[in-house]
């Protein structure tokens, strides 16, 4: 049987381009987001066989750890996991400076992407712990704005991706014993509704100036990357953040 991926996160943009596109690489996929119907309906457009939609909210540690044994119970152990919601929360399509910024607004953002990153990867983890499975994989989403400071970002997104840098190193380590590889992915400007609601009507031009490959990036390129760190080809690639950014930033 093919292994078997679950994405959050994966209803639409990036998500729901990783999910394409490892089903496209032969997997069965189990999307996940709290936006169960329109999960639903990328399932649905998923090519092969055998995948799954379910509500889940990464922010809640019983939706996380019920989801996941649900998965697990209809379609078998999980062998990846990519941690993909992510939440960007913007006003009028700017960010509010640190001092403009309401405790309610800074620890949304930080339960969301950096809270729902550790509750699946701790579910997984506590999964295969009990019971291994071949070529286990966990993929994380940083950001690009956690490595430079961001301009169109908040500081409570950068704080809660930068949070990720450092998470994703500390699961390589404690992983590694159990043949499974973490690895993150730090997307530079990519072409979603997110990025979009941070930009002017017309601005894309002189936000892609920037880029020195000359465009934004497409959802399916950061899904071309997940796609290479799920494979069993990458079984010697733990511990990394990668630049998925057109060379936005370079180091």
């Amino acid at each position: 049987m093919s292994r078997l991926a679950l994405v959050t996160g994966g209803a639409r943009g990036i998500g729901a381009a990783i999910c394409r596109r490892l089903a496209q690489d032969g997997m069965r996929v189990a999307v996940t987001d709290i936006r169960g119907e329109h999960a639903a309906d990328v399932c649905a457009s998923l090519p092969g066989q055998a995948h799954g939609s379910w509500y889940m909210d990464v922010v809640d540690e019983r939706s996380v750890d019920d989801t996941f044994s649900a998965i697990e119970n209809q379609h078998g152990p999980v062998s990846v996991l990519v941690c993909n919601a992510g939440i960007l929360i913007l006003h009028d399509g700017a960010r509010l400076p640190i001092a403009q910024t309401s405790l309610d607004e800074w620890e949304r953002t930080q339960a969301v992407n950096a809270r729902g990153t550790f509750l699946c990867a701790r579910a997984f983890l506590r999964a295969r712990t009990a019971a291994p499975v071949a070529h286990g994989r966990i993929v994380t989403f940083s950001s690009c704005a956690a490595q430079i400071g961001g301009y169109r970002s908040s500081a409570a997104y950068i704080a809660s991706k930068s949070a990720i840098l450092g998470l994703t190193k500390a699961m390589a380590r404690e992983a590694a014993p159990l043949g499974i590889t973490v690895n993150g992915i730090a997307p530079g400007l990519i072409d979603t509704d997110m990025m979009r609601l941070s930009m002017a009507p017309g601005q894309e031009q002189q936000v892609a100036a920037n880029v020195p490959l000359g465009r934004l990036g497409h959802p399916g390129d950061v899904a071309a990357a997940v796609s290479f760190l799920v494979s069993e080809g990458a079984c010697y690639v733990t511990g990394t953040m990668n630049d998925v950014n057109g060379g936005y930033r370079m180091q």
